[in-house]
């Protein structure tokens, strides 16, 4: 099969044969209809985060149809439309027992290897070992998954919009929803307005919030935030965002920091009324340090992390798929572009620039 190969960081992307072995116990052997190119990737392809061993297969936003299914495979069958997703769970481990299985340790360790649950990969070329990435690396044709990682859903829902659901939507929204629990008549400010941030919008507005924020750099990203339910936008290179945010409403109930910057994080803080909150969604580079205002906890102001947005993929997937076919999640509007394979170069390249909201790797 086909697959988008990177040998290391700063490398570029070269489209290669490479074989994929059938799916072991546990396991899918998945068509890939399309996958979204998101920061993590991105993280991955620049050495912002270490991710992943090298060479690799990257890509982890994707949706699907099943081909095969492996041994002790139930629920799902070949045939089946189904969303990917960077959290597969054990289901043994502490963390899927106590019910926080977007933390499943078994899928941490596969990760950190570039392999699935055993730890071995499925990929190779010429008889050497390619890496997995966060267990989907669905940069390639076929990709052989966890079955805990794959939720099926209806046929109607289309794939390269579903695609978006297994990281973007998932983490924007939930980071709402489940993370911060955001309560009708909030008041919200998102900083940053690429995949992730559009979709706290979206949650914001799902939620009910009364005033919803929209804070950015490039106007076109405000504009598609105004589409899909922000209240206000602001301009962060031509106005003070903090001022601004102030002047509106005073201050916030919470602030949304979707961008892993410091000079963000610091400008998102400063939105934050009394016993108002900070989710800090976007991921920082390893080893970073932010330094914070300390005045505000007197406010009993209080800052939160947020993986993953706190997801449940049996739980939110469903909900967001029936979202988007009733009308109330836009994903449409979220799409940049459409890409092949040989378009992931130049497609990273807008993404680093902050260009468009999200391009689509689809296949046919």
């Amino acid at each position: 099969m086909k697959a988008a190969v990177l040998d290391g960081i700063g490398s570029k992307f070269e489209v290669r044969e490479v074989e994929l072995d059938k799916p072991k116990s546990g396991e899918l052997l998945v068509k890939v209809a399309a996958s979204g190119l998101c920061a993590s990737d991105l993280n991955a392809v620049d050495g912002k985060r270490k991710l992943v061993p090298f060479p690799a297969v990257i890509g982890h936003e994707a949706a699907g149809v099943v081909v095969e299914v492996g041994p002790d495979v139930t629920g799902v069958v070949a045939g089946d439309h189904v969303i990917m997703s960077i959290v597969p769970s054990c289901g043994t481990c502490e963390y899927c027992k106590s019910g926080r299985p977007n933390y499943c340790s078994t899928a941490g360790n596969a990760m950190s290897v570039g392999g699935l649950f055993d730890g071995t990969s499925r990929l190779s070329q010429n008889g050497e070992k390619l890496n997995h990435f966060l267990t989907v690396a669905s940069f390639a044709e076929y990709v052989v998954v966890p079955v805990s990682g794959a939720v099926v859903i209806p046929k109607e829902m289309p794939l390269d919009r579903a695609a978006l659901i297994s990281c973007a939507v998932l983490t924007g929204y939930g980071a709402v929803i489940n993370t911060a629990k955001v309560k009708p008549g909030s008041t919200v400010a998102i900083f940053g307005c690429g995949g992730v941030g559009l979709n706290i919008v979206q949650g914001a507005r799902m939620a009910g919030a009364t005033t919803i924020i929209a804070v950015d750099v490039t106007q076109e990203k405000l504009d598609l935030a105004k589409k899909v339910g922000a209240t206000h936008v602001i301009n962060g290179a031509t106005s003070d965002p903090v001022a601004m945010v102030k002047e509106i409403c005073g201050g916030v109930d919470y602030a949304f920091e979707a961008l892993g910057r410091e000079s963000t994080i610091q400008q998102a803080w400063g939105t934050v009324g009394v016993d108002g909150t900070l989710i800090l969604v976007g991921l920082m580079k390893n080893g970073a340090t932010i330094t914070l205002d300390a005045g505000p906890f007197v406010n009993e102001q209080s800052i939160k992390g947020c993986y993953f947005g706190s997801a449940n993929l049996r739980k939110d997937v469903p909900a967001l798929v029936k979202s988007y076919l009733n009308g109330e999640l836009f994903l449409d509007e979220l799409i940049s572009e459409r890409i092949g394979l040989e378009g992931l170069n130049s497609a990273f390249d807008r993404l680093r620039a902050g260009e468009g909201a999200r391009n689509v790797l689809v296949f046919d």
